[in-house]
């Protein structure tokens, strides 16, 4: 007689790199996965295969993806490489010619091909479960929840264009019933990506789509909106500030919506914005900033700047602090700029900003917001505010408050007499703060 027991399932190893947009993409892959039947294991040696999901939006995320490539190699003979850096195969051969598969960003069917071929499944679908909301990354109480691919702008300095395509928006209907799974499976937090988030259904031509008992427009304010209705934590990134985005803060202001918004400035000198191919009217925008906090006055801006962009000069970064301590935003984060090959600011014919002195205004620009920080969170001692609980300790725990997002801003220290759990959302009376956290008591 043969023997009939079912061969052990395939174990694959993965690897997620890049941002939250990469990460999401990992998730469905691995649900993927385990819906036909795989193993997850986090060693390389022995698995069936890996996939390491690149970036390649900097040569420094290059380099860390390409490292991790041969990293895996070093232990695993099937390494199938997928994301934004897939979108450069001959770049990843040149380095690695025995990599088993390459896939571009998105291509979660090309990368199930290629892990078939690598390690064939073994699957029962009597035993192999996944949970209704998938495989997550993220801990259990918030999640990532992707609206749209791609992206219609053409900034100089970027090229996710060219490796993640135009924008391409998802139903109205798909995005609310993956939000609705989540939230039913104890997500207490949204986080609401896309690479241009505001721009949402644009190419859907903000087209209905059904959601229980009713149509909804593929629009930023209808998502937005009946999002806030799932009853959790709803937190809105890559907002370019275009104006039907008040709409928005005004969801905001009712409670439904985080009162947060991540709005990618970038700069405030309006010759670098025009040679970045960003809007240059930052009076304007500074006006919007004020608009949106008389509409909310609660409300946290989050932004993102490049220190040192070809052509910048003294003057040109001195503005853009001073435009700083004007908007004096919640939290901000910069990077110092680095040449991306294949991105249209190479050929500007610009004078390069030597790496000393990008380091130099790197460091005045942080000590600036720094300032701008502790001034905004000092302010907020003796006050109540709501938090998230992230991670339990014996008798202190971090959270988060709604300003703040997860990995990217700041925490709040927690003492509590009672056992807290993670995803608990507590009322904590803050007592002191630093420069980017706050420390406080629950109540």
């Amino acid at each position: 007689m043969s023997d009939q027991s079912p061969r052990p399932a395939p174990r694959i190893s993965f690897v997620s790199l890049g941002c939250p947009k990469a990460l999401v993409d990992s998730e469905r892959i691995l649900t993927s996965l385990r819906a036909e039947g795989y193993e997850l294991t986090k060693s390389h040696d022995g698995a069936g295969a890996v996939v390491v999901n690149t970036c390649g939006f900097l040569d420094s995320a290059k380099r860390e993806s390409l490292e991790a490539i041969g990293a895996a190699l070093g232990e695993n003979g099937k390494v199938i490489v997928t994301g934004c850096m897939g979108a450069q195969p001959d770049e990843i051969r040149a380095q690695y010619p025995n990599v088993f598969a390459i896939t571009g960003p998105q291509a979660y069917e090309s990368v199930m091909n290629a892990v078939h071929l690598a390690a064939p499944p073994a699957h029962d679908p009597f035993i192999d479960l996944v949970p209704p909301q998938g495989v997550k990354l993220t801990p259990r109480h918030y999640a990532y929840l992707k609206i749209s691919e791609g992206c219609n702008n053409t900034c100089s300095f970027c090229i996710i264009p060219d490796l993640r395509g135009k924008l391409v928006s998802r139903s109205a209907g798909d995005v609310l019933r993956e939000a609705e799974k989540l939230v039913a499976a104890g997500v207490k937090e949204l986080l609401v990506i896309s690479q241009d988030t505001s721009a949402y259904g644009i190419d859907l031509k903000y087209a209905e789509s059904p959601f229980k008992d009713r149509s909804v427009r593929a629009r930023f304010l209808d998502l937005s909106r009946e999002l806030g209705g799932l009853g959790a934590w709803v937190r809105l990134h890559y907002v370019y500030p275009y104006p039907h985005v008040d709409d928005v803060i005004e969801l905001m202001a009712e409670g439904l919506v985080l009162p947060y918004i991540d709005v990618p400035f970038q700069h405030a000198s309006p010759k670098v914005l025009k040679a970045m191919k960003r809007p240059g009217n930052q009076d304007k925008t500074l006006e919007r900033v004020r608009r949106w906090r008389e509409i909310c006055p609660d409300l946290a801006i989050r932004s993102t700047f490049i220190v040192g962009f070809p052509g910048e000069t003294e003057d040109d970064f001195e503005m853009m602090l001073d435009w700083l301590k004007e908007a004096k935003l919640d939290r901000v984060g910069a990077f110092k700029y680095e040449a991306v090959k294949g991105a249209a600011a190479n050929d500007l014919g610009l004078d390069a900003v030597p790496e000393d002195e990008k380091e130099r205004r790197y460091k005045r620009f942080m000590e600036t917001q720094q300032a701008i920080s502790a001034r905004i969170l000092k302010n907020k001692v003796g006050k109540r505010v709501q938090a998230i609980v992230d991670e339990v300790g014996p008798t202190v725990s971090r959270g988060r408050t709604k300003s703040d997002a997860p990995e990217i801003d700041g925490s709040i220290y927690i003492s509590s007499r009672r056992p807290l759990r993670q995803g608990d959302i507590v009322n904590v009376k803050v007592e002191r703060a630093d420069a980017y956290d706050l420390h406080g008591s629950a109540v």
